[in-house]
């Protein structure tokens, strides 16, 4: 099996009708803050969304990173805007793509975690969890079904983690072209033979990062005369932690700086922030630049015992910044002021409603769309007419090794309103209240100081489960062991 007989889908009559804008008028970026004067072009733009698994809020340079090199991340946000309060939907894999495809929170679609909701050891579990979902049912539409029915080529390149096979893959899901994509959330090996559904290993020792770029630079060159959605979502920096022994050699003695210090970890992103180089000189090679929007992100905290998000708190898997905060940047040329920067909290559901106005397109009516388009703060707006962001994690998680407690996190729910954050823990009802701008590392409960706020907060909470049909968790577990 070679590299061009990957999972192509078939011809096929549309699912679905969606309505397309008539012209671009509405769309014209004449930016003021953010953005150029220039009138957009009266033509589709590419998009290209990249999405990083594990890589943590501060893992690039751009973000503050003194360890990690990413001159290519960093150049995007110089040409592009850089958004510094950006949220996944969910504080690991699954859930987040899930959120990002159909523009929907998790209680629409039921995907709240990896696997099982039941994780660790049932003694440790207060809790009967909600039972989670790991397929993406095909009847959700998703951001590139919609762009397909606009005229554009699709390729999904790298991880999936909705599902296998006919009815659960990428192609059951819109996408042209699916290379590496199955249900596997991580790759047995970064390096050749890989051991992943949809892509034929290459040459013994070929690095997965560098493959991945490989076959993204190729879709980009084979597709000139049509637009194209492109989502590269690469398996790195997620475990197992591998990389070239020449990218690592250069990390071996570089002093730490902010609690980073792992220089496979460091080669791993170093390697990514390559193969984006490679593939932003693919679009200046072929033309494409002026004419392609690309999103930057990652689907939610970084490793807790393999990077550091300080000043944030936590890691992957919590609901504390450090598992939910991601570095995010948009480019246009042209469209989107070079090097500008905006600070309104945005998560990954907005992408959706963002890439269909980009590309003239109508969002489906046969489905909630909670997230809200990016367009009017790529404009040059510094706030968005929003009361709140909204997390949902009706699941255990179990702890890192070596890490104090049972667990990452028990059953919990998050919203974020303007500087104020408030988190509830379902095992107990306790409440925690966090002011991020004076307290950006959550180490000042202030749930009993100000218990206006706190209760303010819980009412959106409240009112959000109801609207979204959230459930709580709350019949007890009877193999619960206490101080087990």
């Amino acid at each position: 099996m070679t590299s061009h007989e990957l999972e192509r889908a078939p011809g096929s009559i549309p699912r679905r009708e969606f309505t397309r804008r008539t012209g671009l008028a509405t769309l014209s970026l004449a930016l003021g803050g953010c953005a150029s004067s220039r009138k957009m072009p009266d033509s589709r733009p590419n998009i290209i969304l990249i999405l990083i698994d594990d890589m943590g809020w501060k893992d690039v340079g751009f973000m503050g990173s003194m360890y990690y090199r990413t001159p290519n991340i960093d150049r995007l946000s110089r040409e592009g805007m850089v958004f510094t309060d950006a949220y996944a939907a969910a504080p690991n894999c699954a859930p987040s793509r899930a959120c990002l495809l159909t523009g929907m929170y998790t209680p629409r679609h039921g995907i709240y975690t990896v696997n099982s909701s039941e994780r660790g050891n049932a003694r440790h579990r207060k809790l009967i969890p909600t039972p989670n979902t790991t397929v993406l049912d095909p009847r959700f539409i998703t951001v590139v079904e919609a762009l397909r029915e606009a005229g554009y080529s699709s390729a999904s390149i790298g991880k999936w983690h909705l599902g296998n096979g006919p009815g659960r893959g990428p192609l059951s899901q819109g996408f042209d072209m699916n290379i590496g994509g199955g249900a596997t959330g991580h790759t047995p090996s970064h390096f050749s033979p890989y051991g992943l559904r949809a892509l034929p290993d290459g040459p013994e020792g070929e690095y997965l990062t560098d493959r991945l770029t490989d076959e993204a630079i190729r879709f980009i060159e084979t597709n000139g005369e049509q637009p194209f959605f492109l989502y590269l979502t690469h398996y790195a920096v997620h475990t197992p932690v591998q990389a070239p022994d020449e990218i690592t050699s250069r990390y071996r003695d570089a002093p730490p700086s902010g609690g980073q210090n792992d220089p496979v970890y460091a080669a791993m992103i170093e390697s990514v922030d390559t193969g984006i180089g490679r593939l932003l000189d693919a679009l200046d090679t072929s033309g494409q630049t002026d004419n392609t929007m690309v999103i930057f992100c990652s689907d939610n905290g970084g490793h807790g015992r393999k990077t550091s998000m300080e000043p944030l708190r936590g890691s992957k898997g919590m609901l504390y910044e450090g598992g939910i905060r991601s570095p995010m940047v948009v480019r246009w040329p042209g469209r989107i002021e070079a090097g500008s920067s905006c600070s309104e909290p945005v998560i990954m559901v907005d992408l959706l409603p963002t890439i269909l106005e980009m590309a003239g397109v109508v969002p489906p009516a046969e489905q909630p769309v909670d997230g809200m388009s990016l367009i009017p703060l790529l404009k040059g707006r510094s706030k968005f007419d929003r009361d709140a962001i909204f997390w949902h994690f009706p699941a255990y998680l179990e702890a890192y090794a070596g890490m104090e407690g049972h667990w990452r996190t028990t059953p919990a729910g998050a919203v974020r309103s303007g500087e104020w954050k408030l988190i509830e823990f379902f095992e107990d009802g306790r409440l925690e209240l966090y002011n991020l701008h004076d307290d950006i590392g959550e180490e000042h409960d202030l749930s009993y100081i100000r218990p206006e706020q706190r209760d303010a907060l819980h009412r959106l909470m409240l009112d959000w489960r109801k609207n979204t049909g959230a459930p709580v968790p709350a019949e007890l577990n009877p193999l619960y062991t206490p101080g087990a």
